[in-house]
């Protein structure tokens, strides 16, 4: 049977001050909901994914301390389909354990893996090609498909797959090569070729598949899994996954599992996502996905802005006026207790702020 796992375990820190480690951004009801009304990157994952998998059969993988606010953000969450990290240890550790609780349950599952920070657009055509990468799987059982983006622009913040040889399934190819955030020169190279694929950091494959590869290239995280799994489910098994979890060695899917696994011919697939994709990673990229006006004003919440141009203004104070004169390429977020200002150039630099105000004030505005 088809499953999905939302991967929804991360802080979010370039979002502050909106998002803090109490609450992820993932959590905040930032996204139009198409209905005049707001709901969060998480419940828009949901729904993305209820179009392709059943409800009873999306995960959704998470620290253990977000427990109850997922839980409410996803009335519709089955019993049993929350999977709780004790702590985070990368993503090969975080798949690998929505894999193996998965295949404890259905030994022959198909798994896609997708993430709560990303806005995709329209549904159908990611519906589309979910469904696609799925039907890799019935003509090469063995493989592990991911998903890729036609890149729009030299991005040099995204990971980059490489078209090879064709499959029986239209629009899903070999996977050729991997690289990580290349410099501009060769950004704009893959962007000419029209071989090369944004990685969107999405895959599809069978559980049974992705823990034996985990066996052959991850054998100290494949061998706590099988602990964890073996334990009864309940008090049990949480004890165990809280004793074995933080041991194991941290590393991200794709150099643990994908970029070995490409070595051995026709293993790794591309399946072609043409949507718009966006990653919320930063207030920039957010405002991408806010109100805006002609002079490309994005903003929301309680906010007037005169003469300003190319400014993300959001507020989540209701009752806070916040307003901007000749304002131009800036980032203003106003919340209860914190307003960040910054240049639109800088908002990368929001981490490395919130390190400052951390260093400041301790424990008290992160």
């Amino acid at each position: 049977m088809r499953h999905a796992v939302i991967m929804a375990g991360g802080s979010g820190t370039r979002l502050w001050p909106m998002s803090r480690t109490s609450r992820p951004k993932q959590l905040l009801d930032l996204v139009d909901d198409g209905d005049g009304g707001t709901r969060s990157l998480l419940a828009e994952a949901f729904a993305r994914v209820r179009a392709v998998v059943p409800a009873d059969c999306i995960w959704v993988c998470t620290a253990g301390r977000y427990a109850e606010q997922v839980r409410a953000a996803l009335p519709d969450l089955a019993e049993g389909r929350l999977i709780l990290e004790p702590e985070p240890r990368d993503t090969a550790n975080a798949v690998g354990l929505a894999a193996a609780l998965v295949a404890d349950v259905d030994p022959e599952a198909e798994l896609a893996v997708v993430s709560a920070d990303h806005v995709i657009r329209p549904v159908e055509r990611f519906a589309a090609g979910l469904r696609t990468a799925f039907d890799a799987l019935a003509e090469r059982p063995r493989s592990l498909v991911t998903l890729g983006i036609p890149p729009t622009y030299p991005a040099t913040g995204f990971g980059y797959v490489e078209r090879g040889g064709a499959t029986a399934v239209p629009g899903v190819a070999e996977a050729a090569s991997f690289r990580e955030k290349p410099d501009r020169a060769t950004a704009e190279q893959y962007l000419a070729s029209g071989r090369h694929l944004w990685n969107s950091g999405m895959f599809v494959w069978r559980a049974r598949t992705v823990l034996d590869a985990l066996a052959d290239h991850l054998p100290a995280t494949a061998e706590g899994l099988a602990r964890v799994v073996a334990a009864p489910a309940g008090a049990e098994r949480d004890a165990v996954l809280a004793e074995v979890f933080p041991r194991l060695p941290k590393i991200s899917v794709d150099y643990a599992v994908l970029e070995p696994a490409a070595a051995e011919p026709g293993r790794v697939l591309v399946a072609d996502l043409d949507v718009d994709w966006l990653d919320v990673g930063s207030w920039p990229a957010l405002g991408r996905v806010l109100p805006s006006d002609d002079a490309g004003n994005a903003q929301r919440g309680m906010v007037v802005q005169v003469d300003g141009e190319r400014n993300v203004v959001v507020s989540d104070d209701p009752g806070h006026l916040v307003a901007t004169v000749g304002l131009r390429d800036c980032v203003v977020v106003h919340t209860r207790d914190a307003t960040l200002v910054c240049p639109v150039a800088d908002a990368e630099r929001v981490k490395e702020l919130l390190e400052a105000v951390a260093a400041r004030y301790p424990g008290t505005f992160g």
